[in-house]
């Protein structure tokens, strides 16, 4: 199975990356995911239903302790086996 992760953290900074923010990057692009887009306003990635399920647990513990109050994400199965 493979799904797709969307995600947002907060609180948004317009002038420059929270340091939430930058540990949401550094996790969504150390994993073993492809497809990854990340934004100023939303981010991407897919990949096997363990590599995503992973990187959503280290995102979510990561960034908390980074300083994010609010963090919207949304999985989608995107695909069968692999």
């Amino acid at each position: 199975m493979r799904l797709k992760v969307e995600f947002t953290t907060e609180p948004f900074d317009l002038d420059e990356a929270p340091a939430h923010a930058l540990a949401a990057r550094e996790v969504i692009e150390a994993a073993e995911l492809d497809a990854v887009d990340v934004g100023p306003f939303g981010n991407t990635a897919e990949g096997a239903a363990d590599a995503v399920l992973t990187a959503v647990d280290a995102l979510l513990r990561k960034t908390l302790e980074a300083g994010a109050t609010r963090i919207s994400l949304q999985v989608n199965v995107i695909g069968g086996g692999e």
